[in-house]
């Protein structure tokens, strides 16, 4: 399962006649509260239908439960899907019938979260899952803070594809990241998965001045101040054209660590986002808690004062 996964919840969720009292209902809620907030995306069922749906249901929505849709609409973490059935939805089990016909156009790699009343409905659905018995479901059961892959494209775009659709923000780190060079050669092809969209993401590239080869280390910015702007706008300049969007290139004087920062995730990557045709060449990533997240960000802030800004440029 990947780092980042969307799931579909129905609205009796945040009912609190869906449970015996509002203490349960809060009690559930917060089953689902932090997953969603740091490794969750939820869909926004028939084009925005299903958080307009809480202003206007006339029913008794617990406030966790609205505010945790609040706070998955400012952090831009509602997707929204357009109608996948014909007719609106009706009552709760048409919004899971609602979220499966969805999943059939584009599949979920979460589940659909519901209550037993509607879990009764769906029975024969393994991608319903009622929230109190959410351990028991195996998409839920295959939640993982790590993910090991192997070092190619392919596992890149299987594991990074909603980071990189939905995300707003794209930082990516990494000391040696170089388009020019044969192990970065696909990178470009990573970047083009996140564009022709709008609004375009904002987009960042994070390196540092040095090259290490097998013969050491060189600084070739000291001899020529464009060495890598002609490297990056040569190599990726007509693929970020062509995918609707640009990139801010910063250089630094030195750093070790490579991540993957957006406005939804943060991930550790030990080998950065080179590929290698290798067999059998894997890596393990790792997701950050927020707090970290939020921390390499300020670390490669060009205001900061952790590391020296040597070089800034836009590609294309």
């Amino acid at each position: 399962m990947p780092l980042l996964a969307d799931y579909a919840i129905t609205p009796d969720v945040f009912d609190v006649t869906s449970y015996s009292n509002a203490g349960e209902c809060e009690a559930r809620l917060e089953t689902i509260r932090e997953a969603m907030l740091s490794e969750g995306l939820v869909r926004d069922l028939r084009g925005g239908d299903w958080s307009a749906f809480f202003k206007f249901g006339g029913r008794p929505w617990h406030p966790r439960g609205m505010e945790l849709v609040k706070k998955l609409r400012t952090q831009g973490r509602l997707l929204s899907c357009p109608p996948a059935l014909p007719a609106p939805s009706a009552n709760d089990s048409g919004w899971c019938a609602e979220a499966l016909a969805s999943h059939d156009a584009r599949p979920l790699s979460g589940g659909v979260i519901v209550t037993e009343s509607v879990e009764r409905e769906h029975t024969n659905e393994r991608l319903v899952a009622r929230i109190d018995r959410l351990s028991g479901a195996p998409w839920w059961a295959a939640r993982s803070p790590s993910v090991r892959l192997e070092r190619t494209l392919t596992d890149y775009r299987k594991h990074l594809d909603l980071v990189l659709r939905h995300s707003n923000l794209l930082v990516f780190i990494d000391p040696h990241l170089d388009p020019e060079k044969r192990q970065y050669r696909e990178f470009g092809a990573l970047l083009a998965h996140a564009g022709n969209r709008r609004p375009a993401p904002r987009i960042e590239i994070h390196r540092a001045r040095d090259e290490v080869s097998r013969t050491g280390r060189t600084s070739p910015m000291r001899g020529d101040s464009d060495y890598f702007k002609r490297r990056f706008r040569d190599r990726l300049g007509e693929t970020l054209r062509a995918a609707g969007f640009s990139a801010e290139v910063f250089v630094w004087d030195r750093f070790h660590d490579r991540y993957l920062i957006s406005n939804i995730i943060g991930i550790s990557l030990p080998n950065g986002f080179d590929t290698t045709a290798a067999r059998k060449s894997v890596t393990r990533w790792t997701r950050l808690g927020r707090d970290d997240r939020d921390g390499v960000r300020r670390e490669f802030n060009h205001a900061g004062r952790r590391h020296e800004l040597v070089g800034r440029f836009r590609v294309p």
